[in-house]
This record gives C-alpha cells, structure tokens and sequence, in this order.
C-alpha cells in the first residue's frame, strides 16, 4: 500500500488527470440536469457543478469525493423558489444554509457520519447502481423525454421508472442504439486485463474513447436519415457569443428581500440539515470504495460544503453536496486524489467558456453507456453474496435500503433503511442483555443464574421484565452483575421490585455487584473508557 507522502495530489496527477476528464463527462449532463428537475436555470447547475470541484474540492480533505448539485434536493429546491418568489430569493436560504454548515462543522456535528450502519451503506451503493442502471436504460435507446439527473421514482415527466422503459420502445433511435452498443463495447474492451497492460489504456480512459466515438459517429449518421441523431439525444449546454452573454446567467441573491421573510430561514435550515447528511453519507460511501481506506475528516467536509454553498448562493448556484455518482466515477476511473475533483472544477468552467458547441455534439447514448458500466460496478452480484452470507441482520436492511431508493429517491430509501437497520438492533438488543445458566446444588434446590451483559440500558427493560416474570414459584435466583458497566436506572427499579414481590413467591433472590458503591461504578467506566481509547485516538482527526 501506498504510503502518505506518495498520495500527493502533485505525484498522482497522471492518474488524476484521465479521471477528471471522466468525471467532466459525466457531471456536465448531470449538473444541467439536475437544474432542469429543480426548476432552477440552467447555468445554476453549471455554477453548482464549478464550485463543487474549485472550491468544495480544493478545501475537502476527501480523496475520491466529488461535490456538485444534488439530485436529493431537485425537490426541496424546486418547491422552495416557488413558495418563496424567486430564484433570487432562494439564493439568500442557500447562503444561509452555507454558513450553518460551517457551524455545524465547528461544532463536530460531522461524527454523525460513524452512526450510519454499513449494510445502509453498501445498500445505497447497490441502490444508486441499479437506480443509475435503469434510468439509463431510455437514453440509451434513444427516447430523452426525462432529463438525465433525475432520479426519482416518480419522474418530473409524470411517469416513473417503469412506465419509461414502455414509452421507450415507441421511440427507438436506431442511430443513438448504435452508439450506445459500439460505446459499451469499447468499455468493456477497456477493462479487459490484456488492455491494461497496455501503457496507452493507463493515460487515454476507455470513457473518453468512448465519448470522442460516439461525436464521430453522430457526425457521420447525419448524412443517413435512418441513423441521424436529432438535437434532443445530444448534449445541451447553453452558448453564449460573448463574455457579456455569458455573465448575465449569474444571478444574484436578493438580500433586502430574502433577509425579511421567515420561510428563507425555515428553508436555510432544511437544506443545511438534508444537504449535510447526504454529503456524510456520499463520504462514508465513497470511503469504502477507496482501495487505500482513507478517512475523510468529517468535519472539515462540512466546512468546505458550507463554504461552497455560501459562494454558490451569491453567485447563482444550486446548493452542493458530496455526490455518489460522481465521486464512484473518480474511483473507478483511476483516481487517486483531491485534485481529481478540483481539475474536473476546472474543465466544467473553460469547457462551457470555450466549446460548449463542441460538447454539444456528445450524445446522451454514450454517456448512458458509461453510467451502464459505473452501474454494474455499484451493484455487482457478488456484493449482493458478501451481504447475504453475513447473515439476515445485515441483509435485510440492505435490501431494504436498495428497495427504498429504487421506489422513492435516495433520502427516503436511506430513511427506510436505517429504521430498519435500527428496528434489528433493537430486537437484538432485546434478547442478548443477559445469559442464563443452571448451577446444580448438592443441598437444596437448583440455582439459576442471570448474568447481566456488559450494558444493559432501558431498551433491555422489556426483555428482563419478561424473563423475571416467568421465573417459576420458588427459584433460587441469583442475579449477577459484576460484568455490567453499566444499568439503567429503570432496570435496576426492576430488579428491586421483583425482589420485593419475590418473598411473596417463595422465591430467593441474591443479587451479586448490584449494589456495588459509586467509586467501584466510577471506576468500571473509567475502564470501559480506556478500553475504548484506541478508537477514540483513531478519530481524533476528526476534531
């Protein structure tokens, strides 16, 4: 493995370079996108998309993320410029929301991130990777009625992900399914070992051998009817003649108005808090996929993200998030560093300055075909495997979560899966706060034990309440406490109660560390902390 010092993002530029035009590629469509869906204009996502990879880039310490307009907020944005009057005023909510991000970092809310349990991770990848797989699905046919970036169920067209794999096949363009077979051909040639061990494969990526074919042949169809592909499969980024052109799409917040009404604040709030949970958890998830392991520091994502937001919303961007889709483009494309996403940043500016014609030749197929491929790598069948052979607690809030995102959009299906991920921990937590055991005795009656697990907290309430009311008339109890750090209050109110009511029942109740003085308390915590000491020194870079 790589040491630190060889993971410079100046000593990695040959990886990071071919990555970036990649990740360029593919964010360009998306940020336009996304704006569409948002109902916002369409430099807004361009904006969003700069500011994610120059600045939200170079102040990240996230190796492999990549920041821009967010699929997950398309409806959030799209009702909040309604409700509050304007794009203009919308923008003030995005500063704001910015500066509480910042705040939200100084504060360490970033630790949130290391609550979010791994089955819900893996299950997002896999859900974004099929999501990403049958979104695609039309455009690679030819049929675009529903703009890339969006990622719902339930599409901004009035159809949903289903219902436009029917529609497609009225509207089939032989020229568009052409590119997309020669592009995903090209590829999967692309990762095939033989093709690795050429030194060319390392620098030109099969993505942008993809894309430069698809422009080709798109120019030679339009001298074939049955193959010419019409404008509305092909790139559209807004051209501009001059420079003057070009500034007035920047537009900017209007602080008189913004300032004094009470739903901007309301607004501020909700995109701080939802842009900042699915930007911790595009990190947790990008993390996993990094061949270093790396640790992003959480907190100081945050405060880049804030600052980002606070630019994008005085000049006239949708609010950034870390984006999955985006950040497993970088990974898989070969990047290795930060500058990856910050070079992207800069591409998406001189590329809409300089060639928006040019790029305007791209068709949709291609670049279908290359989310084809990020798809398949996001939900590979063998990690549906590695999930199911670790045991139904993880698989199923996997599954639930892939579930979730398919039929509703990220946030919810993430929602979905962490309630039950957390429903599981509750059950278990319900039945392993204690063990039982029988001690045979030469004199009297047999002995039971209930040993009490290392914490037993309120949530193990009603699994002891249970238990000790279905002991017999006349056990001879014992209940041990000595490997209990700690018991709730509620639980040991329990306990003394049942001691009570057990005279009454013939029944003989010792109990053994229960009672133990608040010094012998103090000090088991103190040992549980020193126990815990290396984790919290593994996380101290995160303060």
């Amino acid at each position: 493995m790589k040491n630190q010092k060889s993971l410079s993002p100046f000593k990695n530029l040959k990886s990071d370079i071919p990555a970036s035009v990649v990740v360029f590629l593919v964010a360009m469509p998306l940020c336009l996108g996304i704006a569409l869906a948002s109902g916002a204009p369409l430099y807004s996502g361009l904006i969003s998309g700069i500011v994610g990879g120059l600045i939200v880039g170079a102040l990240s310490g996230s190796p492999l993320g990549v920041s821009g307009p967010a699929a997950g907020l398309a409806v959030i944005v799209l009702n909040a410029i309604t409700d509050l009057g304007g794009f203009d005023v919308f923008l003030v909510a995005v500063v704001l929301a910015g500066i509480l991000q910042i705040v939200m970092g100084y504060i360490r809310a970033g630790i949130i991130a290391h609550y979010f349990p791994s089955s819900v991770v893996h299950g997002m990848l896999a859900g974004i990777g099929i999501l990403i797989f049958m979104k695609q699905i039309p455009h690679a046919f030819g049929y675009d009625k529903d703009a890339i970036g969006d990622w719902s169920f339930f599409q901004m067209d009035g159809q949903n992900t289903f219902s436009e794999l029917g529609n497609m096949l009225g509207y089939i363009s032989t020229g568009a399914l052409v590119v997309t077979v020669v592009s995903l051909f090209i590829l999967v040639l692309w990762d095939r070992p033989f093709m690795q061990k050429i030194s060319l494969t390392k620098v030109v990526k099969g993505p942008l051998v993809a894309v430069t074919t698809g422009v080709i042949l798109g120019l030679v169809f339009q001298s074939y009817s049955q193959l010419a592909i019409s404008e509305e499969h092909l790139v559209r980024i807004p051209v501009a003649s001059n420079m003057d052109q070009f500034l007035a799409n920047f537009i900017f917040p209007d602080f008189a108005k913004g300032l004094m009404n009470l739903d901007v604040y309301v607004t501020a709030v909700v995109l701080a808090v939802v842009a900042s949970l699915e930007t911790l958890l595009c990190v947790e998830a990008s993390d996993k996929q990094d061949e270093f392991k790396r640790v992003t520091p959480v907190n100081r994502e945050l405060k880049a993200q804030g600052f980002g937001n606070i630019i994008c919303g005085l000049i006239g961007g949708l609010p950034v998030t870390q984006v999955i889709i985006r950040s497993s483009v970088n990974q898989q494309t070969g990047g290795k560093t930060k500058a990856s996403a910050v070079i992207h940043g800069f591409l998406l500016l001189i590329s809409i300055i300089a060639i928006p014609t040019l790029l305007n030749l791209i068709p949709k197929a291609t670049l279908a075909a290359i989310l084809f491929v990020v798809g398949y790598k996001l939900a590979k069948p063998a990690l549906f495997k590695k999930m199911y052979q670790q045991g139904m607690d993880q698989f199923i809030p996997f599954m639930a979560t892939i579930l979730g995102i398919i039929f509703t959009n990220l946030l919810l299906g993430i929602g979905l899966g962490m309630v039950v991920a957390i429903f599981i921990i509750l059950r278990n937590n319900y039945k392993v706060s204690y063990e039982m055991e029988e001690i045979a005795q030469e004199n009297g009656p047999n002995k039971t034990r209930l040993i009490l697990s290392q914490d037993v907290t309120f949530l193990n309430k009603a699994s002891i309440q249970k238990t000790l009311n279905e002991f017999e008339d006349g056990t001879n109890l014992e209940i041990d406490a000595t490997n209990s750090y700690f018991i709730h209050h509620d639980v040991k109110e329990i306990i003394e109660d049942f001691i009570v009511n057990a005279a009454s029942r013939s029944m003989t109740v010792k109990t053994v560390g229960l009672d133990d003085s608040k010094e012998t308390y103090q000090r088991r915590v103190k040992d549980a902390f020193v126990q815990k000491e290396g984790q919290e020194i593994k996380n101290a870079h995160l303060n």
